[in-house]
């Protein structure tokens, strides 16, 4: 079978002839990396990882979690894949109910955030392109919600997270993230 149109692939980035031995095995039972009261998340695929092309993260959520309010990425987008249980996620203009198996791809700029409003856990993926050391983030966003105000601000923007109630006024930037 002969193909008309040329495909439009990125140029090559590996010029090797025989390819090298250099993929990654995370067995599914290896521990979180982060445990909260609010859920687990496990770093399958970090920015330093992937040397910047993705990060990809499986999130598990308590009950009731709250997730992040409203916000939107300048630099990347964000992926929401439902392994189990029920997510609710906001997709710039409403809620809906994300089962498993839905999916919700929001582009850069594009508002977005999730919550879990059940009685039951959920599990998700997320998945951040390009990559971006969202590490941090996860492992301090608790602490610098509890702390608010302009110091969360700071938080938020330096990882790329513009949060609608920051540009509210009389807001103050605080609440949980």
């Amino acid at each position: 079978m002969s193909y008309l149109e040329p495909l439009a692939y990125p140029e090559p980035r590996y010029h090797g002839a025989e390819g090298e031995v250099n993929a990654v095995f995370r067995p599914a039972d290896a521990p979180p990396d982060l445990s909260s009261p609010g859920g687990t998340t496990h770093y399958l695929a970090t920015n330093e990882s992937t040397g910047g092309e993705f990060g990809l993260y499986k999130v598990e959520l308590a009950a009731r979690s709250a997730g992040a309010k409203p916000h939107f990425h300048r630099a990347m987008s964000e992926s929401f894949y439902v392994l189990s249980g029920e997510l609710e996620l906001y997709n710039g203009e409403k809620w809906v109910t994300g089962r498993a198996g839905d999916f919700l791809y929001v582009p850069v700029g594009g508002l977005h955030g999730f919550k879990n409003a059940t009685d039951e856990p959920m599990t998700m993926l997320m998945l951040f392109s390009p990559g971006a050391p969202r590490e941090e983030y996860f492992e301090r966003v608790a602490e610098m919600s509890q702390r608010g105000g302009e110091e969360l601000k700071r938080f938020r923007h330096r990882h790329d997270s513009y949060f609608v109630e920051d540009f509210e006024p009389g807001t103050g930037g605080g609440g949980a993230a």
